[in-house]
């Protein structure tokens, strides 16, 4: 077996130590440390970090490989330093059977960049009517664990309440798309001053934090967990705040984009910046970084949502919702939570890695970078400051709303067990 020494890293952002790979593993960590025969990485005023894990990733395929594959989805994953990705269920046709996860999770496996782990569809067709085959996916070779009706809110009461009284059974977990539709019928972008002062529809907030506010007691009557998606308003962490204070198995996501951007960028009429949820205001922003620095929100998870240039390019309200984030997803981190002091490296590890894999009880990932772990790593430059391109991305698509946008960070290189997936910043 091949042995990899990277020599000099700061693990977690600490003091600079060697990290030596033996196959799939990692077999020493310490200084001075050396191997006959190994390729060296020099590794100098860089952070090594467990490789990224992502919670909520679109890969599009089967049914819309114009905007994405397993493949192209997954070389853009270990661009960004993502070792696991959990892929969601709105595909044609949805992931709502036994066949369809493991046709995704073989692609995965097939594709080697990094782990594909399906989400199961709640109820069939995404059309919240009828639960899909909850157990017939997780008892498959996929072993599905997390399951989303994502793009869709599973709005009927009793049918969410029979989601979570069935993944109880085996430990799993339903991610909700908070979203009353009612609410939020013909909304364009956020409500608010933006909103009335372009006259285009608004999404209220309310629409997002009724829907968690009634998922969280549901949880707790149930006796399981939920995962809150895309979290996106001050008010739903409070919400997730208070059901935590509970005790409650309630865990949230934030995305990189509602870090950063806020609904003043709608002014432009740009098409890249609709999205589900929409872009919130600023005082929303500065709730989620506060949440996430503090543990109320467990983690970043990047809502890759890949689209063709034509279903962006296009006049607003035609446009389809969605942001590609992969690729640039540490790097947002970095900007607005470690350069802005609010979080450290070794806490950025906790809310993109290990916390992840945790929720979505993902074996062999979000482990320490110790000795007999297994070797899923990502080595970091957080010197490094460029310019976004996404004519250089691996992805499919290009709706990146970073374009132009001046980002730190850059991956040098990603291992999935043991193996490069990209070395100096190139895929492998």
């Amino acid at each position: 077996m091949s042995k990899t020494l990277i020599r000099g890293a700061r693990v977690l952002g600490g003091e600079p130590q060697d990290v030596l790979i033996d196959g799939e593993t990692i077999e020493a960590v310490g200084t001075g440390l050396s191997a006959e025969g190994a390729t060296v990485v020099e590794a100098a005023g860089r952070v090594l970090l467990p490789g990224l894990v992502d919670l909520h990733t679109h890969l599009r395929e089967p049914g819309r490989e114009d905007s994405e594959t397993v493949l192209t989805g997954t070389r853009a994953a270990a661009a960004g330093g993502y070792t696991a990705v959990h892929a969601m269920a709105n595909t044609f046709p949805v992931a709502d059977t036994a066949g369809v996860v493991e046709q995704v999770w073989r692609l995965g496996r097939e594709s080697g960049y990094c782990d594909v782990q399906p989400v199961g569809a709640v109820t069939v067709g995404l059309e919240g009517k009828q639960l899909a085959e909850l157990g017939a996916m997780h008892d498959s070779a996929a072993s599905v664990k997390v399951f989303s009706d994502d793009g869709k809110c599973v709005d009927d009461a009793v049918i969410m309440r029979r989601a979570l009284e069935y993944v109880k059974a085996f430990g799993g977990v339903v991610a909700q798309h908070a979203q009353e539709p009612r609410l939020t019928a013909g909304a364009q972008m956020n409500e608010g001053t933006v909103s009335a002062d372009l006259g285009l529809g608004g999404w209220p907030a309310v629409a997002e934090e009724s829907v968690i506010a009634r998922d969280v007691l549901l949880a707790a009557h149930v006796g399981s967990r939920v995962h809150i998606c895309h979290l996106s308003t001050a008010g739903s962490v409070e919400i997730v705040r208070w059901a935590k204070s509970k005790g409650w198995d309630v865990t949230a996501e934030v995305t990189p984009h509602h870090l950063l951007l806020t609904d003043e960028l709608v002014r432009t009429w740009d098409p890249v910046y609709k999205v589900n949820p929409p872009l919130r205001t600023e005082a929303d922003v500065l709730a989620l970084r506060a949440a996430l620095a503090d543990g109320t929100i467990d983690c970043v998870a990047t809502d890759h949502a890949p689209h063709p240039h034509e279903d962006k390019d296009c006049e607003w309200a035609a446009a389809a919702m969605g942001m590609v984030g992969l690729e640039t997803a540490l790097s947002v981190v970095q900007h607005t939570m470690v350069d802005t002091g609010l979080l450290d490296w070794a806490q950025v590890a906790d809310r993109m890695s290990a916390r992840p894999a945790h929720i979505g009880r993902l074996a062999g990932h979000g482990r320490p970078v110790a000795a007999g772990e297994p070797a899923n790593l990502t080595l970091v430059d957080p010197d490094y400051r460029g310019s976004v391109d996404p004519a250089g991305f691996a992805s499919r698509s290009r709706n990146s709303p970073y374009r132009g946008r001046e980002l730190p960070g850059r991956v040098t290189h990603t291992f999935l067990r043991g193996r490069a997936t990209v070395v100096d910043g190139k895929l492998a």
